[in-house]
């Protein structure tokens, strides 16, 4: 069901504990997964009882007010009151306000869970018993090519960024590139998805709606109160040994190139996140946080909520942030409006999940591929650029971020 703003279904929500649960990856749909989860944790779901769907600038906006609306009806039975337990709708929105790609919220008919342990389902509108893992598909192996911006014209893009901010028009830009591929008939997502929790567990792996990926940044999250976030910019290759990689993450630490963009995605977040939260509290410097392919500068940030918004209404207010759009925000996207030769889709967009309470998880879709129900893909990875950014070193970030989406489909 299609809703974004008429009469509001009445949904009638059950969760109950389970004594044990599979791996949840195995019991969702092969072709249209539904999936959030990170460290073997999470929730995962399977068929549609409600549909949302929202496009333009306010697409989170109305979002936010549709699951209000919602949540207000619902019948709910959640003996747990745990994150992930009663009424949730999983959800992906638009990178941009002009973007031809739809924004979803997405309400399963059922939810499997797990944190801390404790395993459950919840129904919505069904009594469907918990339902038997499917044998996973055949493997199969796709080669993804240049999309619509090759890695010479990405270069060039790089340069004219550069022209641009040392100009004094804009202090940093996110430039973004594709590359495109086509599934083979009857392929099974799943292997996609499970590639990605394997290989990242500390990421939040992802599927909603052909949104498939492995983000290693938290946009929000929202727990009773609390808020919390983690700021990602500034990144360098892993080294082939102890001896290197231990060098490349100090390199990094003492990168004024790499420690200025983060500054520009720490500030833009904390701008964001003050007028709805107090004490908001970060790390005086940014730490080193390692992932099987690269190292990122990191922040966390902690704050307590102070105006009641939801975590729908924290996304509105923070996309996007510096660490995938640049700064100043409007003169970095009507760059990449100029640079960028595609549509981002949900690239780079909120991806993540929202309860009946407004709480929420809510990471950016990086390291990540839109699966179009024709079977094509289309994949993206960026970097940040700046006024001392070399384009072939940009270009050579981008393959390193593109490496968790190519190698699981490849």
């Amino acid at each position: 069901m299609n809703d974004t703003g008429g009469e509001v279904p009445v949904l009638r929500v059950e969760t109950q504990v389970l004594d044990s649960i599979r791996p949840l990856i195995p019991l969702v749909d092969p072709r249209n997964p539904l999936v959030f989860t990170r460290r073997g944790e999470g929730i995962a779901g399977i068929g549609e009882a409600l549909r949302l769907e929202f496009s333009g600038p306010n697409r989170m906006v109305d979002a936010a007010e549709a699951w209000k609306r919602v949540a207000a009806t619902a019948e709910v039975t959640d003996p747990l009151a745990l994150p992930g337990t009663g009424l949730v709708a999983f959800g992906a929105f638009a990178f941009s306000d002009t973007s031809s790609s739809t924004s979803v919220l997405i309400v399963p008919n059922i939810i499997l869970g797990r944190r801390n342990g404790v395993s459950w389902i919840t129904r919505i509108n069904s009594d469907a018993p918990l339902p038997p893992a499917t044998p996973i598909g055949p493997e199969f192996r796709i080669s993804l090519r240049q999309g619509a911006l090759s890695a010479e014209g990405y270069s060039d893009a790089v340069r004219t960024a550069v022209t641009s901010i040392r100009s004094g028009n804009l202090s940093k830009a996110v430039l973004a590139r594709d590359l495109v591929g086509h599934l083979p008939s009857g392929a099974d997502l799943r292997l996609i998805t499970a590639e990605l929790s394997l290989g990242y567990p500390d990421c939040w792996t992802f599927a909603v709606d052909g949104l498939i990926g492995s983000s290693p940044e938290t946009l929000i999250r929202a727990d009773h109160g609390t808020v919390s976030a983690r700021v990602l910019a500034g990144s360098r290759a892993r080294g082939a040994d102890a001896l290197s990689d231990q060098d490349a993450a100090v390199a990094l630490a003492t990168s004024t190139k790499d420690q200025d963009e983060h500054q520009y995605a720490l500030q833009s977040l904390l701008t964001s996140l003050r007028p709805h939260s107090r004490n908001v509290t970060t790390s005086e410097l940014p730490f080193t946080l390692k992932l099987p392919n690269l190292w990122h500068l990191a922040s966390d940030v902690e704050g307590e909520l102070t105006d009641g918004s939801t975590s729908l209404d924290l996304i509105a207010a923070l996309h996007p942030t510096a660490a995938v759009a640049g700064t100043p925000t409007p003169a970095a996207l009507a760059l990449i409006d100029e640079l960028e030769p595609f549509d981002r889709g949900r690239y780079a967009g909120p991806v993540g999940w929202v309860g009946a309470d407004g709480d929420g998880e809510w990471a950016v879709a990086l390291r990540c591929a839109e699966v179009a129900p024709s079977g094509d893909i289309t994949a993206f990875a960026g970097a940040g650029i700046v006024a001392d950014s070399d384009a072939e070193m940009e270009l050579a970030e981008t393959r390193m971020k593109f490496r968790p989406i190519v190698e699981a489909f490849g």
